[in-house]
């Protein structure tokens, strides 16, 4: 139970970090700029649902498309470890904040007359970019697909432990951009830039070892075990 566990925490830290939900939320806020509260509280409903759709279908079915093009395990954890490495890198020198902020405009009286409906029209407006590949992008992806060959190793408790953690993440990401004006408000673009780039360096850092896994595998236990998992 306990290796389960520590899956799913892990498991659950690497999604945060790639997806990054408190460093999207000013993106959220800027994306749904003018839209009243209740339209946008569905909109990050719609959002979290579609973030966990997505990863799960990728959770259950990566390691056979990876099978099917005859990739093995160890080369995509270092194909991945590299795109990730890239990716952190970028969010620890880089301010996406000001990057992905549109103008501001006025708010539809379609938010008022019908809600719903004005929600799932935005929601499919931010689907791209906003939902792929900004939230769930490459790393995030390569990541559920490493996690998956993992958890596998424990059986059905540990497909659990991954899907609890994939549903862990995904009511993190509505929480967040349900919260996303208070959260902005609190934090400041200061203190946002700050979330951005110390989460750019843990990716980092999971990156060089997802490629220290992989190199372990790949090269019969040259590199001591106790790198590759040093935990």
């Amino acid at each position: 139970m306990m290796i389960e566990v520590g899956l799913a925490v892990n498991f659950f830290v690497a999604l945060f970090a790639l997806i990054d939900p408190v460093g999207n939320i000013p993106l959220f806020a800027a994306a749904t700029v003018g839209i009243a509260e209740a339209p946008r509280r569905r909109i990050a409903v719609y959002i979290s649902i579609f973030a966990f759709a997505f990863l799960t279908f990728f959770y259950f079915t990566g390691v056979g498309l990876l099978q099917y093009f005859g990739i093995s395990m160890p080369a995509f954890r270092i194909a991945g470890g590299i795109m990730l490495f890239l990716l952190g890198l970028e969010m620890a020198r880089d301010d996406f904040t000001a990057k992905f902020e549109p103008a501001a405009g006025p708010g539809d009286l379609e938010a008022v007359k019908n809600p719903g409906r004005y929600a799932r029209k935005h929601f499919e407006r931010l689907i791209v970019p906003f939902g792929m590949p900004l939230l769930i992008g490459p790393g995030a992806i390569s990541a559920v697909i490493i996690y998956a060959a993992e958890t596998a190793r424990a059986g059905w408790s540990g497909r659990v432990a991954g899907i609890a953690a994939i549903g862990a993440i995904s009511l993190t990401i509505m929480i967040a951009f349900v919260l996303s004006g208070l959260i902005s408000r609190a934090l400041g673009k200061i203190g946002m830039t700050i979330v951005v780039r110390i989460l750019g360096l843990i990716l980092c850092a999971l990156a060089v070892q997802f490629v220290i896994v992989g190199l372990a595998d790949a090269t019969g236990g040259i590199i001591k075990m106790k790198a590759a998992h040093p935990y």
